[in-house]
């Protein structure tokens, strides 16, 4: 067996496991974690992979399995095995990647790009623990998490205000107030950046449940143009919304990102 666990591995399920034992699995491990345990991040960085059809045949061919039974391979006298890694054409690539990121990002605004997070974390009652997914009010919740992603988390320095009324109006004024108070960061510097930034909602899945608070992963792209780079720079983020049932309607109350690594 190889010395370095698989995502398949990690979520306990066999090599040609269907979609639906992987999310079964990956929703019953992360049941009882809290977002911000070591443990739920790579959960769900093994059920964005596995979950992805393009991306899982590319893992399997990068991580091929191991037959026990097989013998060794052979090496050549005075030559020294090494393990499989990527081709340098892909590691030139990564860190292309890396150097086009658009340096404002990666500074003082990227924590407004990367979700406008008010970071408190929020204790679910035992109770209200475990899969919610065949619940009505639980799936409308991530269905209204998913659509307020895209403006949450997309602007335009071309129409920043349009872009501000656009998203407050899937918050609860709690955490409203903590997106104005990120959103003014932008409006100072966006102009300055020709900064575009527009969110795609790639998959969801809902972490937790009660009757008026749930809890949604989304993973997200976010292709991004400035003045510095005309073509877009694809950032990838796994984006948890607690949404909140406010007079019968699911709004965001809080937001917590972080990037897809993988």
């Amino acid at each position: 067996m190889s010395d370095t666990p698989t995502w398949y591995d990690l979520l306990a399920v066999s090599r040609d496991a269907s979609a639906e034992e992987v999310r079964d699995a990956w929703k019953s491990q992360i049941a009882d974690l809290e977002p911000g345990d070591r443990r739920f991040d790579a959960l769900n960085r093994a059920a964005k992979v596995l979950l992805d059809p393009a991306a899982r045949t590319a893992y399997d061919a990068e991580h091929p399995e191991v037959d026990e039974d097989a013998p060794p391979p052979l090496v050549e006298e005075g030559r020294q095995a090494r393990p499989e890694t990527r081709s340098e054409a892909s590691r030139e690539a990564g860190a292309g990647e890396r150097a086009g990121a658009p340096s404002w990002l990666l500074a003082g605004l990227a924590i407004v790009a990367a979700g406008l997070v008010a970071a408190t974390l929020w204790t679910w009652p035992a109770a209200d623990r475990g899969d919610a997914g065949n619940d009505s009010a639980a799936r409308a919740a991530q269905v209204a998490a998913e659509r307020a992603a895209v403006p949450v988390l997309s602007y335009d320095y071309e129409h920043l205000d349009e872009d501000q009324r656009a998203a407050q109006a899937l918050m609860t004024g709690s955490y409203r107030e903590e997106y104005d108070k990120l959103f003014t960061v932008l409006q100072d510097n966006a102009p300055q950046t020709r900064t575009r930034v527009t969110a795609s909602v790639i998959a969801s899945g809902i972490v937790r449940a009660s009757d008026e608070r749930v809890q949604v992963l989304v993973f997200v792209d976010r292709p991004t143009t400035n003045k510095l780079s005309a073509e877009p720079v694809v950032y990838k983020d796994q984006v948890t919304l607690s949404m909140q049932l406010v007079d019968g309607e699911w709004l965001v109350d809080d937001l917590l990102t972080s990037p897809v690594q993988g």
